[in-house]
């Protein structure tokens, strides 16, 4: 889950923030807004094939921000899953991957959510820094409360771990400023609103291709000698493992749980 570079909360006075059920001709707009991810995240297929149908299968579980003017200038995405069921209880290591296939295997098979796990939060370029992402999580916690969720969790990106890729985010993700506030910016903002970080979900998503591939995606050469190379990667939280002789290179991301009682 990814989001602006948080700033101080917006007035809510500036803001409307609606589900894309209720405003369906915002969809277009929607979708021109365009990602915050880097290129090569795009690339986990598990979001290729699953992120859109959240867009037309879970509408009401979609927020859009709309300024004084109308203009769209954020959005947050979230789904809706069964912690409880039979396998599950807990929050798992594969974090964003794996509850979007849970939130879509309960979906065919009818199985009756208790939980919603947000996934994502995307602001408009020219609106960063004005604290939308504080806004749009208040939303997203104020809208699961009202379908009547006790529960919303969080796999977080953190937003600064890029700038530390070889650190355990075991500890990233618990350091602590003076305030006992996380370091990290993005869990700060949902530490701020209620939040409570409870794990790491070391394999949230993975993502693989040649080195073509990721040469393309990063514009890097991915030309290491030696068997297990590792290559740091611009905005990747972890190193990207490469296998140099094998062809190949795969990036398995850490995200942090975070869960909201609401």
């Amino acid at each position: 889950m990814d989001a602006e570079q948080p700033g101080k909360p917006r007035p809510a006075a500036d803001l409307k923030i609606t589900t894309l059920a209720e405003r369906p001709e915002l969809t277009g707009a929607f979708w021109a807004l365009g990602d915050a991810w880097p290129q090569f995240v795009t690339e986990d297929p598990i979001g290729w094939i699953l992120w859109g149908r959240i867009v037309s299968e879970l509408p009401e579980y979609v927020l859009v921000a709309t300024d004084e003017s109308g203009e769209l200038v954020a959005r947050a995405l979230s789904v809706p899953f069964a912690l409880a069921a039979k396998g599950r209880g807990t929050l798992p290591d594969g974090g964003w991957d794996r509850v979007l296939m849970w939130a879509f295997s309960d979906v065919r098979h009818g199985t009756e959510p208790d939980t919603v796990s947000a996934i994502e939060v995307t602001v408009a370029p020219g609106a960063q820094g004005g604290g939308l992402s504080y806004a749009m999580l208040d939303a997203m916690r104020a809208n699961a409360r009202a379908l009547g969720y006790g529960t919303l969790v969080a796999p977080v990106r953190p937003s600064a771990k890029h700038l530390e890729p070889r650190t355990p985010m075991e500890e990233y993700a618990h350091r602590r400023r003076p305030d006992g506030l996380p370091h990290d910016p993005w869990l700060r903002v949902h530490v701020r609103v209620g939040g409570v970080i409870e794990s790491v979900a070391r394999n949230s998503m993975t993502v693989s291709g040649t080195l073509e591939e990721w040469r393309g995606w990063t514009g890097l050469p991915f030309d290491a000698a030696g068997e297990g190379c590792e290559v740091e990667v611009p905005k990747a939280l972890v190193p990207v493992h490469c296998a140099p002789d094998q062809g190949y290179a795969v990036y398995v991301e850490p995200n942090v749980w975070v869960r909201h009682t609401l």
